[in-house]
């Protein structure tokens, strides 16, 4: 659900614990990831979060059409609002400093409420390939823009960085989540691959069921190696210290995507997941080196 707005007197520390406090509560490889970073990179960075988990809640949430639509209209006029230097929702205040400090884009969060509203206006499924690189665009590339920024990774470097990585790791998401999607009614899988595969329904349970699942997720996957692929480069050259973060999350997403390819797709409940234990090595490893 969406946080209640706030009032124009609330402090910016409050802000500033309320989202380290939704990151801490994840429990997901972005907290481990952004602790690697100085304190203002690392709150703006959960302020990054904070503001997509917001926007994502509202997609995923059990509303109607109207009500997912009206709570997006609002963030609209929240990203105006926080560029007008008048931002009321605690999770837009946490983003005052660091949309100063680091020159982040307008554009970028409005994109982030782009890629929600395709999920918001109606279930997805089997989109075409073009759609879906729309999707990841909008809701991870978006984010990555946001977030190399932050990191000091700017230019054309930063922008092929937030593309590879953001593409990378929403596929990997994706091959992740088939089972808890299709609980929602959405498969993102592209109908372009089904078709190649001979799976013609675009009905969820139906192409999860299906036998020739494991090639369709296979070529994906291939799609997704290649993009972390271009993303190790990317961060090739970058300086340690902010190449950090992007790294370790690379590290983690990209052991996802080995277990899921190792595994093939034959067990899609629970999702396949990267032990903690496997998660700490790789976040000390790429953290600290």
């Amino acid at each position: 659900m969406v946080t209640p707005m706030l009032g124009a007197g609330a402090e910016p520390p409050e802000a500033a614990a309320l989202v380290t406090e939704r990151v801490q509560a994840s429990g997901t490889s972005f907290y481990w990831a952004m602790r690697v970073l100085p304190k203002a990179e690392r709150l703006a960075m959960y302020g990054v979060y904070a503001f997509a988990r917001e926007i994502d809640d509202i997609a995923d949430e059990p509303a109607s059409r109207a009500e997912k639509t009206a709570a997006l209209t609002a963030w609209r006029a929240e990203i105006d609002a926080l560029y007008a230097g008048r931002p009321r929702h605690p999770v837009a205040m946490s983003l005052l400093a660091p949309v100063r400090h680091f020159d982040l884009e307008r554009t970028d969060f409005l994109a982030v409420i782009d890629g929600m509203e395709m999920d918001a206006d109606g279930d997805i499924q089997a989109p075409t390939m073009a759609e879906l690189e729309l999707y990841c665009d909008l809701v991870a590339c978006a984010v990555g823009r946001l977030s190399v920024k932050v990191f000091g990774i700017t230019g054309p470097i930063g922008i092929e960085l937030a593309d590879a990585l953001g593409r990378a790791l929403q596929l990997t998401n994706i091959l992740r989540d088939l089972a808890e999607d299709a609980a929602r009614n959405r498969l993102y899988l592209p109908r372009e691959l089904l078709a190649k595969h001979g799976i013609e329904s675009r009905e969820p349970a139906a192409v999860l069921r299906h036998p020739a699942l494991p090639k369709v997720c296979r070529e994906l996957a291939q799609t997704a190696e290649n993009h972390f692929a271009t993303a190790a480069k990317a961060m090739a050259g970058q300086p340690r210290r902010a190449a950090r973060p992007p790294r370790i999350m690379h590290a983690v997403y990209h052991a996802t995507l080995q277990r899921l390819r190792e595994d093939d797709w034959r067990h899609l409940e629970p999702p396949v997941k990267v032990p903690t234990l496997v998660k700490l090595g790789l976040v000390l490893r790429h953290g600290l080196l």
